[in-house]
């Protein structure tokens, strides 16, 4: 079973997550044999943030309780808040789990997190534009590895521009695997397109609900 952590911290910023935790969430276009997956809220306090959008959500667990393994999935959301010394806590914890094979998606702000520590130096990764990093992380020196995308996949590392939650999202999925390929691809063609065509290749390629 895959264990999803999601990182909460105040101003985080809401779209950026929303599809890929409401697809791993609700499993709703997972295969047959796709793996289960178990989605939490975490934080360095049981204190409830508030996001950007002003919704204010509550911790499941906190950094300590967070798993070190290859099915733990780590997802750091942008937010306005990262320069704040508290969160130094969840990028070590970031850095422990890549480098114990589990998987770490930062997006937005939280590559500037990443970045300060050095965990972008030697590894392809993107963030809010070439030469953004620059600019905000005095210690940043992973510019060759620095590719214009709006998500990219190294492994076990997932990083995303902010405008890139989308195509973040299906790399994250691509990685668990818990999707058909085909399933995938129709759900990311018709999430992208808005085109009706794709909406019925995606339902074609659900598995068939037993009528008995």
């Amino acid at each position: 079973m895959f264990t999803i952590y999601v990182y909460i911290l105040d101003t985080l910023a809401d779209w950026e997550t929303g599809y890929v935790t409401a697809e791993l969430h609700s499993s709703r276009f997972f295969k047959k044999d796709a793996e289960k997956v178990s989605l939490k809220t975490v934080s360095n306090s049981n204190d409830p943030i508030k996001t950007m959008g002003g919704m204010t959500i509550v911790p499941d667990c906190q950094i300590e309780d967070i798993i070190v393994s290859e099915t733990s999935v780590l997802i750091l959301p942008g937010a306005n808040t990262w320069s704040d010394p508290k969160h130094g806590a969840i990028i070590e914890k970031a850095k422990e789990l890549l480098s114990s094979g589990g998987t770490v998606c930062a997006i937005c702000g939280a590559t500037v997190a990443l970045a300060n520590i050095g965990v972008l130096d030697n590894r392809p990764h993107t963030s809010n534009g070439a030469g953004f990093l620059e600019m905000v992380s005095p210690n940043y020196k992973g510019q060759s590895f620095y590719i214009d995308k709006p998500s990219v996949t190294d492994h076990n590392l997932i990083t995303a521009s902010s405008t890139g939650g989308l195509l973040w999202a299906k790399q994250i999925i691509e990685h668990l695997g818990v999707f058909q390929s085909d399933t995938l691809e129709a759900w990311y063609n018709y999430f992208s397109t808005g085109k009706p065509e794709h909406f019925f290749a995606l339902m074609q390629t659900l598995p068939s609900v037993d009528q008995n």
